[in-house]
């Protein structure tokens, strides 16, 4: 009974490894579901559109086939066709009967700044970008908003074999139980079968007594036992030993065979975990009509990276319009002096590089048409903050860096949810404590008068560690002169607005960030009609203003970058400086009056 027992358990195994297997081979139904796209193969851009990415659930595989350079990037819908508008292209959409459909997209009237055959690689645009030859594949996860752009390098025809694959979500969850209970009812069959085997082994020996002799009869076992037949136990041993050792590989094999198949793979075991109830989060509620955030995280660390990247070589060369490239405004005219001064004077220190890295504040402009900005702030090995604001013009420009400062230690920025972002503020905003296009003049003139300015109120002066250094400043230069020029000549200062636009976003609690720029005058002239205004040591004036001495005297301009936080109209904050940064802009002889 032991033997049906335990070839009825190796029957069950064998059927339920059998149907594991099944399932995971000839039962098993397709992984993935593919959608091919073919195109005339005529222009020089592809888009693949979000709705076609998104008609299946799960990760989108897209896969370009071509004879030369291929090339891939995705970002929003939008962003892509406004970069594709000068050029004709293939827009593949979802068709009626849900299949992909392509059609050819004419250009638009021609946009200065975008060139119809170029190059779409390193552009600012695009969340991520992918190049390679002859093929190319990688697996996304894009929402019905993005979309995948594919060309090769700008001018010649994109390629035109592509498909995009999904999962199907096929499982095989009893493969795993049945191949996991083959196993074990095969283990059982097993004991079973030595059990069996060991009962029979014992049962096996004589049950017949021997017959009585004589005590003078002698007895020949050899013969005795060749005589009656007695089989010795080591033979039996031996084929018991030979059969158990089958059983064994032939039960292995199975067992390995059903491991193998079987694997770690999730989707061939049942899901028998309960549905989880996600716990609520607070909601982020984005102001009706807002646009998108401009840039993700990535894509500007990314940018910052490239811009650091440009800016340092140009740096290296002193070469203005490399930086231009990279840079604009006050950010790019500090430059611009600093590499004349160390054309003149090699010895002269570069300003400092255009830091790149990980973020530790992050803030986007909510915006979908141009121009579009971004502030970031990033910290140095030593932990010193810098403030940075970035600009695009329009899609076809790269982002430059327009400001940059150094952040006071201990400011504090009320962002909005980078994924959010926030909206910009006019110029003449009124809903501001003060409008941005009026916050240079006055502190301007706070640096000037300083508590008997009219605006001095409205600034926090405990937070302000830019006004002390000017007024420091001031007071050295002021002292230095007159130990031997204040007799013949005089110093005055005077602070003005920059010429640079105020870029502003506004702050969770309904104020700014607002960064401006202030021009300082340092102005000294004779006061004798015979005196003469000498530069002594000051090589910078001097090569600045390519001479060392003037009868009419010498007018040195430094540009200040600013960030402050204004608060709300009605707000009983005050106006507070969050970043500064200072550079000589020039110097040049005072015209004669």
């Amino acid at each position: 009974m032991r033997f049906v027992w335990a070839i009825i358990a190796f029957v069950l195994a064998t059927v339920m490894i059998g149907a594991g297997i099944a399932q995971r081979t000839i039962l098993e139904a397709p992984t993935t579901e593919t959608a091919k796209i073919s195109t005339d193969g005529a222009e020089p851009y592809v888009l693949i559109d979000g709705a076609v990415l998104a008609s299946h659930p799960g990760a989108q595989t897209v896969r370009i086939d071509g004879t030369g350079q291929v090339f891939a990037a995705y970002g929003r819908t939008q962003d892509v066709t406004a970069w594709l508008a000068p050029t004709p292209y293939v827009h593949v959409t979802l068709g009626k009967d849900g299949e992909p459909t392509s059609k050819t997209v004419p250009a638009s009237a021609p946009v200065e700044g975008a060139s119809p055959t170029a190059s779409p690689a390193g552009s600012d645009l695009w969340l991520d970008e992918f190049q390679q030859d002859g093929s190319l594949a990688t697996t996304l996860r894009l929402p019905e908003d993005m979309s995948v752009l594919v060309a090769s390098d700008g001018s010649a025809a994109a390629p035109s074999a592509m498909s995009v694959s999904w999962p199907t979500g096929a499982t095989t969850p009893w493969a795993g139980p049945l191949l996991a209970g083959g196993i074990a009812m095969a283990v059982v069959g097993l004991v079973l079968y030595i059990l069996a085997l060991r009962h029979v082994r014992r049962s096996r020996g004589p049950r017949r007594k021997g017959l009585p002799l004589t005590q003078t009869q002698p007895i020949d076992l050899a013969v005795e036992e060749a005589e009656k037949g007695v089989i010795t136990a080591a033979p039996t041993r031996r084929r018991l030993t030979i059969g158990r050792r089958r059983s064994v590989v032939a039960l292995s094999a199975l067992v390995a065979g059903g491991i193998a198949l079987t694997g770690c793979s999730p989707e061939a075991w049942p899901d028998l975990q309960p549905g989880t109830t996600p716990s609520p989060t607070p909601s982020v509620i984005v102001p009706e009509g807002q646009g998108a955030p401009a840039v993700t995280q990535t894509q500007a660390e990314r940018i910052l990276t490239r811009i650091s990247e440009q800016v340092q070589a140009a740096d290296k060369a002193n070469d203005p319009k490399a930086a231009a490239a990279r840079l604009t405004g006050p950010a790019l005219v500090e430059r611009e002096t600093n590499y004349r001064l160390r054309t003149a004077l090699p010895k002269s220190e570069a300003l400092p590089a255009i830091p790149s890295g990980d973020m530790t504040a992050f803030l986007p402009q909510a915006q979908n048409d141009w121009p579009r900005m971004f502030l970031a702030v990033v910290e140095d090995a030593d932990g010193v903050g810098t403030v940075l604001t970035a600009t695009q013009e329009n899609p076809w420009a790269e982002y430059k860096v327009a400001y940059i400062s150094s952040l006071r230690a201990d400011a504090s920025m009320n962002l909005a949810a980078k994924y959010v972002g926030a909206v910009a503020v006019e110029p003449n905003s009124p809903f501001l404590l003060m409008p941005p296009k009026d916050l240079a003049a006055a502190y301007a003139d706070v640096l000037d008068k300083g508590a008997k300015s009219e605006f001095a109120g409205m600034f926090d002066e405990k937070s302000d560690t830019f006004r002390p250094l000017v007024a420091e400043n001031r007071a050295t230069l002021l002292k230095n002169f007159n130990e031997t020029g204040e007799k013949t000549g005089r110093v005055s200062f005077l602070a003005e607005p920059g010429p640079s636009e105020p870029l502003s976003l506004v702050t969770l609690d309904s104020g700014a960030i607002v960064a401006v720029t202030v021009t300082e005058n340092e102005t000294i002239v004779p006061t004798d009609e015979d005196a003469v205004i000498k530069l002594g040591d000051n090589v910078v004036v001097k090569a600045l203003s390519g001479v060392s001495q003037s009868s009419t005297g010498f007018r040195t301009r430094y540009t200040d970058q600013l960030y402050f936080f204004v608060p709300a109209q009605g707000s009983n904050d005050k106006i507070q400086l969050l970043a500064s940064r200072s550079n000589v802009l020039d110097a040049k002889v005072v015209e004669k009056e």
